[in-house]
Formats: C-alpha cells, sequence, structure tokens
C-alpha cells in the first residue's frame, strides 16, 4: 500500500520488547549485571517494609490506634505483590526453561517460588476480607511469609542450601547420635531419680525434657537431679552436650566455606568472562 513504510521482518512488537525488558529487570538470573536490578532492590525494600508492619500490627494498642493505616497498608502491599506475580507470569516465556504460551506460564505456576508468592497473596487477601479472634491474628502472622520471597535475592541463602545438602549425610549422622544420647541420658535419669521426684523424672519422656535442656546446654533449672549419682549423669550429660552441639557446627562450617568459595570463584570467573 502507497506510503507505508514495511515492517522489518523479525523485528519484536513493542508488547514483546517491553516483556523482554520487564523480564530482564524481575528475574534474578535474567539480570546482566553484578547484584540485584532497581526494580529487584525496590521489592526487596517492600517485601522488608511489608514484615515490619506485619510485626508492628501484632501489638494490640498500635492496632487499635493506627488500624485504618495498617488497613491500607495491607491493600497496597496485596496490590503490589498482585502486579509482581503477574508481570512474572506473563514474561517468565523469555525463560527457555520454562518454554513459551500457557504451558510455560503454568509450568512457572508449579513451582516453588511462584507457589510462595501465591501464598502470599493468599494470606494478604484472607486478612483483607476480616475474621474474629485469633483466627485473625493466625491469618496476619501468615503474612510474613512473604520474608520467603527473598529467597530468591539472596544467592547466600542458596549457598546455605547447598551446604546443607552436601553434608547431609554427616548432620543425619549427628542427628542420629544426639537422639541415642538423649535416650541414654533419659533412662539414666529415670532410673535413679524417678523414685524420689515422680513428677519430673517419673517416666523416660518427662526425662527427655531435663536431657534435651542439659544436652543442649540451655539448662533450665526447672528439673534438677538430687542424688550423688544422679549429679555424676548430670555432670557427664552436660559435658557430651558441649561436644554433642560442636559436631553439626563445625560440619556445618566446613561446608559453609567451601560453599563460599566456590561462590567467589564462580564470581571472579564470570567477571573475567564480562571483561574479555
Amino acid at each position: 500500500m502507497a506510503g507505508t513504510a514495511p515492517i522489518e521482518a523479525g523485528r519484536p512488537g513493542v508488547a514483546a520488547r517491553w516483556r523482554h525488558r520487564l523480564y530482564v529487570n524481575l528475574h534474578t538470573g535474567a539480570w546482566p549485571r553484578h547484584g540485584l536490578s532497581p526494580l529487584n532492590k525496590a521489592i526487596a525494600a517492600i517485601i522488608l517494609l511489608a514484615v515490619v508492619v506485619a510485626i508492628v500490627q501484632s501489638e494490640p494498642t498500635l492496632q487499635r490506634g493506627y488500624g485504618d493505616l495498617f488497613r491500607w497498608s495491607e491493600i497496597v502491599f496485596a496490590l503490589i505483590f498482585s502486579a509482581e506475580y503477574l508481570a512474572r507470569v506473563w514474561t517468565v516465556v523469555e525463560n527457555p526453561a520454562y518454554g513459551e504460551g500457557w504451558r510455560g506460564r503454568l509450568r512457572y505456576m508449579l513451582s516453588l517460588p511462584a507457589l510462595i508468592d501465591l501464598l502470599v497473596l493468599v494470606s494478604l487477601s484472607i486478612t483483607l476480607i476480616g475474621s474474629q479472634g485469633s483466627m485473625l491474628r493466625l491469618l496476619r502472622l501468615a503474612r510474613l511469609v512473604v520474608l520467603a520471597k527473598l529467597g530468591r535475592y539472596s544467592t547466600a541463602l542458596v549457598a546455605i542450601m547447598g551446604a546443607v545438602r552436601s553434608r547431609r549425610y554427616e548432620l543425619a549422622m549427628s542427628l542420629a547420635i544426639a537422639c541415642m544420647l538423649l535416650l541414654i541420658s533419659s533412662t539414666l535419669l529415670f532410673m535413679v531419680e524417678g523414685a524420689g521426684q515422680p513428677d519430673a523424672f517419673g517416666s523416660i519422656p518427662r526425662a527427655m525434657w531435663w536431657s534435651v535442656a542439659t544436652l543442649t546446654t540451655v539448662g533450665y533449672g526447672d528439673a534438677v537431679p538430687l542424688t550423688v549419682v544422679g549429679k555424676m549423669l548430670a555432670g557427664l550429660t552436660a559435658i557430651t552436650g558441649i561436644g554433642l552441639i560442636a559436631m553439626p557446627t563445625g560440619i556445618l562450617a566446613s561446608a559453609f566455606s567451601d560453599a563460599l568459595q566456590k561462590q567467589r570463584e564462580a564470581n571472579e570467573k564470570r567477571h573475567e568472562d564480562q571483561e574479555s
């Protein structure tokens, strides 16, 4: 048609360009620079603000004095997180790992990060509908799951999860040893102190409370052995508890060090590749 410029072949439309731009700024793996995009930094700040508001809102005096302000803040947070969720679903087709069309979006919606986002929206929406008494407080506390949304922004959290996963057998072994020591100390204190203190040591399950407090080096002092043999066993249990706490601590410390070193090497390699 005369006077009409031909459309450039293969050139994406306006919607496609905006979708790609939003995808790059919204999905952490697509951001080409180091750190978070400005949009994700803003979202992370809003998440922290939502958590602070949920915590402050649990104070009854503040709730009575600023109820309307808290309610409007819930509406604003619900709108922001709803827009973020819809934007992520709309732009996720830019990621080849999920595929194109509604199938790719559905695959993303069933992923763990998307399900966490959906849980946050549900918890916000339910509190806006309203409830009474303890149920309302429970639903408001459920909004703290918004903090889980920060997981996608934290490389440190990913490193921690990888470290725990890499040492899962050692941690399972230390847990098995802890359970065995807990059972042995509870049984011995039941045999020695059960007759004299039936309320605290009258059964193995009752004695387990004392064993947990002693092995973890907490020592509440609400239940203490009175006999000489019981005190000797208590001292031995307390000393054993120090080593019991140190064992998983050393395992995790070593795993965290290895994970952070690998992450540091990966970042250095990525910077070298970008410079070259």
